[in-house]
């Protein structure tokens, strides 16, 4: 039952290097973050999977030295669109328009009104907005990993500018937002694994309107 795979999960803190994720279960990973939907259906955000232990290496000095980054099989990495620009949206448009049977008064249209009122706004506003719609493909990949029984652990925790060197991002435009390694618990040497998963109980966390 998904509920109860939402509730095995955790945030890994040892994974064991001897046991990699598979590159099936990482593929389906990435396919739900795909999958993920984002304002207006821009996707202003990439996905990087980094394998290179060599990468890997370079980037867990600057994320609070956290081994997950390295114990881990995988790395993914969420990169926003660093702002919003003309031809990247009208890149979504095309796509849209190809693959849907043509371009439509209401397809350009709407996407015209969306560049009136994203374009001018300020590059650091712009950035905010993509970086949001990441936080949407980490839950849909946290959702993804715990349903395949993967093992994984959200970072906030790290240099966006010294990952962003690391990895060349700042060429293409994108800033780094979140970090998510992909791995296999190490129950002998975690020492969350066995504690109680604590959540707000639903009566103080949810309200009712009817």
């Amino acid at each position: 039952m998904f509920l109860e795979k939402l509730n095995w999960r955790y945030a890994t803190k040892k994974m064991d290097p001897s046991k990699p994720v598979s590159e099936e279960a990482v593929a389906k990973i990435v396919e739900a973050v795909q999958m993920a939907p984002t304002s207006s259906g821009l996707q202003p955000y990439e996905l990087l999977v980094v394998r290179n232990t060599e990468k890997r290496a370079a980037i867990r000095p600057v994320a609070w030295d956290q081994a997950q980054i390295t114990d881990g099989s995988h790395l993914l990495v969420f990169a926003a669109w660093d702002n919003y620009s003309e031809a990247r949206i009208d890149a979504v448009v095309d796509q849209m328009a190809e693959e849907r049977g043509g371009m439509t008064d209401l397809l350009q249209g709407y996407y015209d009104r969306l560049k009136a009122m994203y374009l001018p706004r300020s590059d650091e506003e712009n950035y905010a907005h993509a970086a949001r719609q990441a936080y949407i493909g980490l839950g849909f990949a946290l959702a993804a990993a715990a349903e395949l029984g993967v093992d994984s652990t959200p970072m906030e925790g790290f240099d966006p500018e010294k990952v962003d060197e690391i990895l060349g991002l700042k060429e293409k435009g994108l800033r780094s937002v979140l970090l998510l390694p992909l791995g296999t618990r190490d129950e002998s040497g975690d020492w969350l694994v066995n504690l109680k998963k604590v959540r707000k109980p639903l009566s103080t966390f949810v309200t009712n309107i009817d």
